[in-house]
């Protein structure tokens, strides 16, 4: 399942209004994402066919856009409700992960080296000894001309 993520900047996580168990869905694939996703995956919660969820009383809305925006913020995912069909917050949708994704990588990063993990500028891990490298010198014999 790891090689689905490998490599993976974000996730659109995109569940029917119309049906309940599709938004239920989504918490389990949530779950997947963070197992084996990136710590810094960006990943947006969609609503599809908001087009059949009006408030009339003949909508056939399962899941209301307050329950879905709730779930987001717990979770800490941006939230939007899309028609494909009506083509409504569709590009939208992309937009915001694209968005929220060059945000997380103009952040200034680390390298954890027993994890292969990318965490915050010039420390490395290296076991249990820790090397913090200034922004400006270079090792010794190292990189130096």
């Amino acid at each position: 399942m790891m090689e689905y993520y490998r490599g993976a900047l974000g996730a659109l996580l995109v569940y029917d209004i119309t049906r309940r168990v599709t938004f239920e869905n989504t918490k389990k694939w949530l779950l997947e994402v963070r197992q084996f996703g990136s710590p810094e995956m960006v990943v947006v919660l969609v609503g599809n066919k908001s087009d059949l969820g009006s408030d009339a009383p003949s909508s056939s809305r399962e899941v209301q856009a307050e329950e879905a925006q709730i779930f987001a913020q717990s979770e800490g995912l941006s939230f939007l409700e899309t028609s494909a069909m009506g083509n409504v917050n569709v590009e939208e949708a992309f937009l915001e992960m694209i968005t929220k994704i060059h945000d997380v990588n103009k952040r200034p990063k680390s390298f954890d080296a027993n994890n292969m993990v990318i965490h915050d500028p010039l420390t490395l891990q290296m076991g249990k000894e820790v090397i913090h490298i200034a922004a400006t010198k270079h090792a010794p014999n190292c990189c130096a001309y």
